[in-house]
């Protein structure tokens, strides 16, 4: 069976999924994980395609644009994303951020959905953050710290506590008193009873921290240094809030994807404007090809850029269970 037999009927139109009609979608994030892991295994078996990232940026840096094309080998779907983010040299509340997925059934060659993917990269972000932490962390990782209360920030905490249910401590480096509430509420929504410490000294909790994840905006001052990391742990970027020296002086380097890094790392240069050679990338990882840590002490720095097929499989789970549950509305795109 195709998935555009699973998904709608063609006649013409396209369902089109709002940012509303997916909110109202159940979704856990045992899913979440299991969907976005499958999609790194797929690739790494090379039964997927996820060529480099298009970037458009004009030269005073106020906007960015990206386009990312991709296909799916075991559901047999491609897709087009495309991100636009306008104010980046703005304050949060004046940036304006729009994002969609465009899916296609490779089998039929008709349509599947075409989608608002804000809430698709809110999931898919810091679930990859959390499969790195688990791929790279210590075995006796009991400490993680967030830095950032945005959108990625939200959920990285029920995320990591999802791959990495040890842990004990869980701080939190914010200064939004909105961020924080969220955050605060993500985690009692996934995990009652556990509640982030909300921390000040950055340096102190980058020091007591096995597991960090960045995820604040370009605005932030907070910046962890490598010296102030313990034996052992793991930064994983995926926003701001790590120095470049996290980065050159890490004993292993994991990229989710070295190309997509040379991309969209350039903030973590070193004086001569360069990166360094990543070790490993995810897909390998996941795939059993290679491991990411070789030692326990090792510091190891994950880069989490996100590749397009993890966008792809989440987007058909989501438009499968929308699809199952009469949401979304018809347009007569090509009637």
């Amino acid at each position: 069976m195709s998935t555009q037999d699973t998904v709608k009927p063609h006649d013409g139109s396209l369902r089109v999924l709002s940012t509303s009609d997916l909110a109202g979608i159940d979704i856990t994030l045992a899913d979440v994980v299991d969907t976005v892991e499958q999609a790194y295994r797929t690739l790494a078996a090379g039964q997927s395609d996820n060529p480099r990232k298009l970037t458009v940026k004009p030269a005073d840096g106020h906007s960015v644009s990206y386009a990312m094309l991709g296909r799916d080998g075991v559901r047999d779907v491609v897709a087009v994303k495309t991100s636009y983010k306008h104010g980046l040299d703005k304050g949060r509340e004046e940036q304006h951020y729009y994002t969609t997925l465009s899916i296609y059934d490779d089998v039929t060659g008709l349509p599947v959905a075409m989608m608002d993917c804000s809430r698709i990269g809110s999931l898919r972000t810091p679930a990859v953050s959390a499969l790195l932490a688990r791929e790279c962390a210590a075995p006796d990782a009991r400490t993680a710290l967030v830095i950032g209360t945005g959108t990625q920030g939200r959920l990285a905490l029920p995320f990591l506590l999802t791959t990495l249910p040890r842990l004990e401590r869980l701080l939190l480096s914010g200064t939004h008193p909105e961020g924080i509430a969220a955050v605060r509420a993500e985690l009692e929504r996934h995990f009652p009873g556990r509640e982030p410490e909300l921390v000040t000294d950055l340096e102190r909790a980058a020091g007591d921290a096995d597991v960090i994840v960045a995820t604040a905006g370009g605005h932030t001052p907070a910046a962890v240094e490598a010296g102030w990391l313990k034996p052992g742990a793991v930064t994983i970027l995926v926003g701001h809030g790590l120095a470049p020296s996290t980065l050159h002086q890490a004993d292993r380097v994991i990229a989710t994807s070295e190309a997509q890094m040379q991309v969209t790392g350039t903030d973590m240069v070193d004086d001569e404007g360069r990166l360094p050679a990543v070790d490993l990338e995810l897909p390998a990882v996941l795939a059993g090809a290679s491991t990411a840590r070789t030692a326990p002490g090792q510091r190891i720095f994950a880069y989490n850029s996100g590749l397009v097929v993890t966008d792809i499989a989440l987007g058909h789970r989501f438009a499968q269970l929308a699809a199952e549950q009469g949401l979304g509305t018809e347009v007569p795109l090509w009637r």
